[in-house]
């Protein structure tokens, strides 16, 4: 049996979460081409924290946009039509309190970056959905899928439900 730590308390559902004052400040999502997964991350901490933690994404190559994405964040009332996918070389800013990557490729990547910081990095392994084959509604149905895993384990991690948004 786990027992919380001191930054976190035990929810409901038997699930940790952490205490908002230990929230950290700045977070970056970090996947393969800053594509699909993290800046889906992205997106969906921004809708829920507001302003109150800085959040980007990035990749460890640069890629193109999935529409499957954007298609699967509007059903949910996030619009990711304006984002730009960027390398992790790319930030301007790379003073995060926690990493979260969501490919192994990206973690590896995160630990080499990271190396010399006081950062805390996370290893959310998620499914890469552009691999799902099938007609249009089952290939958006392993992206929703994402889309929700994603959503469930921010909304866990950072303890949004009590969270009002600025």
């Amino acid at each position: 049996m786990r027992i919380a730590s001191r930054s976190e308390y035990l929810l409901p559902d038997g699930s940790f979460a952490q205490r908002q004052e230990d929230l950290p400040q700045a977070v970056l999502f970090a996947c393969n081409y800053n594509s699909i997964r993290s800046p889906m991350a992205a997106a969906i901490l921004r809708f829920l924290a507001g302003r109150r933690i800085y959040v980007r994404s990035a990749g460890v190559r640069q890629g193109e946009i999935d529409p499957f994405v954007i298609a699967v964040m509007d059903e949910i009332g996030i619009d990711i039509t304006h984002h730009q996918p960027r390398t992790i070389e790319d930030l301007e800013d790379t003073s995060f309190d926690l990493i979260v990557t969501l490919a192994p490729e990206a973690h590896h990547k995160a630990l080499e970056f990271t190396r010399t910081m006081a950062v805390d990095v996370e290893y959310w392994p998620t499914i890469d959905p552009s691999a799902a084959t099938g007609n249009r509604e089952q290939i958006l149905e392993g992206y929703r899928a994402v889309r929700d895993q994603l959503f469930d384990r921010i909304k866990k991690r950072f303890d949004i439900s009590g969270m009002p948004q600025a």
